[in-house]
């Protein structure tokens, strides 16, 4: 579980992410591709793609001709708190906060009292170009400060935030204009006047650790979905060749909606998909009538102190292997369960069920969007958590290893479907 913190805490943005595997990926010998140049594919060659610096696809030709694609689905971003152009607010009392707003749905609570910082890119002018260059500010800067229970004697029984006001993170005091600005531009080594756009977040400082009686749970920022991001990473490094082509995807902006250039609803993947067809001299139609994706996104495990919240018969344990996710905003289906199940089985890797309790909607994930644009057979799976869209999760420190295993045999494997007819060879 050391290398998914180290992960985690190294990816304190989605960009930084897309970054850090990027970085692995050329040095297992990926070469990197540009979506602005023609791509020139060679038998046994290893390719990757950004897009937006947020999102990532990564994915090798078999030395034959494939089948089809084996493709994984995860998400870079994370519910959190999006920083403002002119963020500094000045007052009262000679404060000075940063004016924010909610990105995704996230639980507000746990974000109050713990110390803060911003990561994200910024956009430079550079003598000949504008430049993105990642930035984490490296100190506790930032706090949002809970009203005592002395003067909101209700805390404790139910509160409604006011984004505009209770969860606006204070910085320090005094007059001076800029100094966030400054701060942020010596993270990127450069002159605050050289900042021509930001895309900056808040993040935790807090890293992620195990912990239980016997070291059996962790927690961490951001599980929901590095976790399944990093699991499926793993899988796609380790598995061995196959007559399929697998394809690594880890998407931009699922939290709130996916309706972006880099999200699940805009047309990465079927470019990609469109664009190694076309580079192999394979009919797209045919390639993806034997393809299956794994559209991964952790899932909900049942509460300790609140198990009513879940379906009677679908009640997911951290530590009891990776989760089936069913129901009307997943893009599960009887074939696609079947193949995903006997996968795993072959694998040793245990599986669990997950449904929504009949009266509670729950949220959905990239399957049925991405379906949308690239239909093939796909499988919602996650891994079980609790506390989904903390700013600190809880997941099982075994489950990791569960998804990994399971990607690996997926990824090493080649799907075709011919007249209700489903194999995985």
């Amino acid at each position: 579980m050391n290398d998914l913190l180290t992960f985690i805490a190294e990816s304190p943005s989605r960009f930084h992410a897309v970054e850090n595997l990027g970085r692995e990926l050329q040095a297992a010998g990926y070469t990197r591709l540009a979506e602005s140049q023609t791509w020139l594919l060679t038998p046994g060659g290893k390719y990757y793609v950004t897009r937006n610096g947020s999102a990532l696809l990564a994915f090798r030709v078999p030395k034959e001709d494939f089948t089809g694609f084996m493709i994984s689905a995860s998400h870079s971003d994370a519910p959190t708190f999006h920083v403002k152009e002119n963020a500094e607010l000045a007052g009262p009392e000679g404060y000075v906060r940063i004016n924010t707003e909610r990105y995704g749905g996230m639980l507000c609570a746990p974000w109050l009292d713990r110390p803060l910082t911003v990561a994200g890119r910024v956009l430079v002018q550079t003598a000949d170009a504008i430049e993105s260059r990642l930035v984490y500010v490296d100190q506790d800067l930032l706090l949002i400060p809970n009203v005592a229970v002395h003067m909101n004697r209700e805390a404790n029984n139910g509160y409604k935030y006011d984004a505009k006001c209770d969860t606006i993170p204070l910085m320090g005091l005094g007059d001076e204009k800029g100094t966030f600005r400054a701060l942020v531009a010596k993270a990127a080594n450069c002159a605050p006047e050289d900042i021509l756009g930001t895309d900056l977040y808040l993040c935790l400082r807090q890293r992620g650790l195990t912990w239980g009686a016997e070291g059996e749970f962790l927690s961490s920022p951001r599980l929901d979905d590095l976790q399944c991001a990093y699991g499926c990473f793993r899988g796609f490094l380790a598995a061995p060749d196959s007559g399929s082509v697998p394809l690594y995807a880890l998407l931009d902006n699922e939290e709130v909606g996916s309706l972006t250039k880099q999200g699940a609803d805009g047309t990465f993947l079927s470019d990609a998909v469109d664009r190694i067809c076309a580079a192999l001299g394979r009919e797209r139609a045919t390639a993806v009538a034997n393809s299956f994706m794994v559209s991964a996104d952790n899932a909900h495990a049942v509460h300790p102190n609140h198990p009513e919240y879940h379906d009677a018969t679908h009640r997911p344990a951290m530590n009891g292997g990776v989760v089936i996710k069913h129901g009307v905003r997943y893009a599960t289906d009887g074939p696609a369960q079947a193949v995903f199940t006997a996968l795993c089985k072959k694998a040793g890797v245990p599986v669990q069920h997950f449904s929504n309790r009949s009266d509670l909607a729950g949220g959905g994930t990239l399957g049925l969007i991405a379906n949308a644009h690239v239909s093939m057979n796909t499988v919602d799976v996650g891994l079980a958590q609790l506390a989904m869209h903390s700013c600190f999760e809880t997941a099982g420190a075994r489950d990791t290893d569960y998804l990994i295993q399971a990607m690996t045999a997926f990824y090493g494997a080649s799907f075709r479907e011919v007249n209700g007819r489903f194999t995985l060879e």
